[in-house]
């Protein structure tokens, strides 16, 4: 067991890593050259302008009005109606807005792997819930590490086997892990779902042969209503229903037990397509016997985009609660104009999210004057690897050298293609650079 006096608390300000301090070098593409061995805190100090400031093509911005904008509705909306809130962190993997959502009442940020968490700690959070079932030997003792070295870390995971109970429990046992971890089993959001306990029954027996250990402790449940098949509204309420109705049940059966140090009961579900049915199934969840975390753990809203969420938001079905913006623009130059039907950019498939929608021509910026302009004719047709194909209409107005503003689809597939990506106000100040880590 690591001798917790003698370890560095891992979310103690020494121990966090000064992303200011970076110098800016090849790594990070569409940064201006010319600010090479300037550190990133430098960098932003000087508030270029995304246009003039020396930045080259492609380069992905981020809306610092939308952002903010977002960080602020989610944060209303979570008080509104009584939810604790944990967006998950994978969308992003940028700490700068893990820090920017905690500020914003997040309770925790949410992980899917080791990796993530490991990112999390590393830059100071202090409530991670992991939605997975963690049966990895290596990150179990590695965990076990972070738990008796930091009293004040709370790390929650799945649990949806009773092999991975068994796993879980030999890891842990082997390391030497003096503090529990907190699991929650996870339903299945029915046949043909994603991962999850698929029946009732299946659920109780989990949860026993998590009472028969002594490292794991059960305090709640949780899924993902997102993976319910053909999902209507009715279909996931329903989905949550069954699984309000567990955590219920268990209580009923004395599961979660304030003898083994349990003080609250986590009830979790909400991506970010079904927060609303979540919001309004759990506001009915009886009182149980000890306080109860309705945690939601919507990630994509922090950006927000122009395809796939868009669609999909919850805030089109109630828009008196207000409305996401997309903070994506994906900027690249025409270096082609073969005919008067076609045209081609600098940015394909390893620059631009394309898993489940092509970019969306929005603006063109005027090589010539600087003007900005609707992209009225033009239309992302197919992506190479570093090309954007251009089906251009009669009237079109573009020609090689213009800058073209595409908007996103799918946050999640956008973050991780750039390392290094600029904060910009809606006057084009770079005020900001948000660094990933996948």
């Amino acid at each position: 067991m690591p001798d917790a006096a003698n370890e560095t608390k891992p979310d103690q300000a020494t121990a966090k890593p000064d992303q200011a301090a970076e110098r800016v070098d090849d790594r990070f593409k569409g940064l201006p050259p010319d600010a090479e061995g300037l550190t990133v805190g430098e960098l932003a100090a000087q508030r270029r302008d995304l246009f003039t400031g020396g930045f080259t093509t492609p380069v992905l911005a981020l809306s610092a009005e939308s952002v903010e904008h977002n960080l602020r509705l989610l944060e209303v909306y979570a008080e509104r109606h009584g939810l604790a809130f944990a967006p998950h962190g994978k969308t992003s993997m940028a700490p700068q807005l893990f820090d920017r959502q905690m500020e914003h009442g997040a309770w925790g940020i949410t992980a899917a792997v080791p990796h993530q968490a490991r990112v999390y700690r590393t830059h100071g959070i202090s409530r991670i819930f992991l939605a997975n079932e963690l049966v990895d030997a290596v990150a179990l003792r590695w965990l076990a590490a972070e738990l008796d070295a930091d009293p004040d870390l709370r790390f929650v995971c799945y649990v949806d086997s009773v092999r991975g109970v068994e796993l879980m429990d030999e890891a842990l046992r082997a390391a030497g892990a003096g503090r529990p971890v907190d699991v929650v089993v996870e339903l299945g959001a029915g046949e043909g779902a994603r991962t999850g306990v698929r029946t009732e029954a299946g659920c109780a027996a989990v949860a026993d042969a998590v009472a028969a250990t002594s490292t794991l402790r059960l305090v709640g449940v949780a899924g993902y209503e997102g993976e319910v098949p053909e999902a209507t509204p009715e279909r996931v309420e329903a989905w949550l229903r069954r699984l309000t109705a567990l955590a219920v049940e268990f209580d009923k059966a004395g599961r979660f037990r304030p003898d083994g140090g349990v003080e609250e009961i986590i009830v979790s579900a909400g991506g970010s397509a079904w927060f609303d049915t979540v919001a309004d199934v759990f506001a009915e969840l009886p009182e149980l016997s000890l306080p109860t975390l309705k945690l939601l753990r919507s990630g994509a809203y922090v950006s927000h985009d122009d395809g796939q969420y868009r669609n999909l938001t919850p805030f089109n079905r109630v828009p008196e609660e207000g409305a996401l913006q997309p903070a994506f623009r994906l900027w690249s130059q025409v270096v082609s104009r073969p005919t008067d039907e076609q045209a081609f950019t600098n940015a394909g498939k390893r620059d631009a999210a394309h898993d489940l929608h092509l970019p969306e021509a929005q603006v063109v910026r005027d090589a010539r004057t600087g003007e900005i302009r609707a992209a009225e004719g033009i239309t992302v047709t197919k992506l190479s690897d570093q090309h954007a194909w251009l089906r251009t209409e009669p009237g079109a107005d573009v020609e090689v050298g213009d800058w073209v503003g595409m908007g996103l689809s799918h946050p999640c597939t956008s973050f991780d293609k750039w390392q290094l990506i600029p904060l910009v106000e809606a006057d084009g100040t770079v005020v900001d650079y948000i660094r990933t880590y996948f």
